[in-house]
């Protein structure tokens, strides 16, 4: 159905490859983030205003993984940093005349979750060794071995819905005000959106950190 999240809005086709406006976006996005960084490790001096804004956030976000993680943030801090940035930046991408946020999209959230259901077995195996890993399953009583697994899609799901809800729901309120008010009135609407974005940015990327914390044992699970 047309205007659905689960239908995308195709902008181009190459070949037989439909390109929708959420997979431009992610492109943009993915450039300007590269751009931004190759520009700051080039252009940023110590003492100056870049390196301070760059220190400030990458501080922040070691000092939250730490807090849940309770162990040195540094191995954990390239992935969930740049999760953190890319899902803001998604989020607000709608703030943009011409762009969709990909999270209000399914199939976004769907390659974030799946980056995190990947990677939590990645540092659990690293952490545990595979074999170590493996018996987590069995914890703590080896009858609960088919809800351990379960949970393990079944978190993910729930990890790639929730994003995906509440970017695609507050797509739909501002489509509809502005359908009804005009478009002085969804101003408003949109700095909340801003206030959304970051704090969904900021749930699923603690939610991550959460997650390996339980495969690492850093946290309980």
């Amino acid at each position: 159905m047309d205007g659905s999240p689960l239908s995308p809005d195709i902008l181009v086709w190459i070949g037989p490859v439909p390109i929708s406006r959420a997979v431009v976006t992610t492109w943009v996005i993915m450039g300007v983030l590269a751009a931004v960084l190759t520009a700051t490790l080039r252009l940023a001096r110590p003492g100056s205003g870049l390196a301070t804004a760059l220190e400030i956030l990458v501080t922040t976000l070691s000092g939250q993984i730490r807090v849940i993680l309770g162990r040195d943030p540094r191995p954990f801090l390239p992935l969930l940093g740049s999760l953190f940035i890319f899902i803001v930046l998604a989020n607000l991408a709608a703030v943009f005349p011409g762009a969709t946020p990909p999270t209000a999209h399914v199939e976004t959230p769907a390659a974030l979750a799946l980056i995190v259901f990947l990677s939590v077995h990645f540092y659990g195996i690293q952490a545990k060794g595979l074999r170590g890993y493996l018996r987590h399953y069995l914890e703590p009583n080896p009858f609960l071995l088919p809800l351990n697994v379960l949970s393990e899609p079944t978190r993910t799901f729930s990890l790639m819905i929730r994003l995906f809800g509440n970017m695609m729901s507050h797509e739909f309120v501002i489509a509809i005000v502005v359908f009804l008010a005009g478009l002085l009135l969804p101003i408003p609407f949109l700095l909340l959106g801003v206030l959304i974005g970051i704090i969904q940015a900021y749930i699923f990327t603690v939610l991550a950190t959460v997650y390996i914390g339980a495969a690492v044992g850093a946290v309980d699970a």
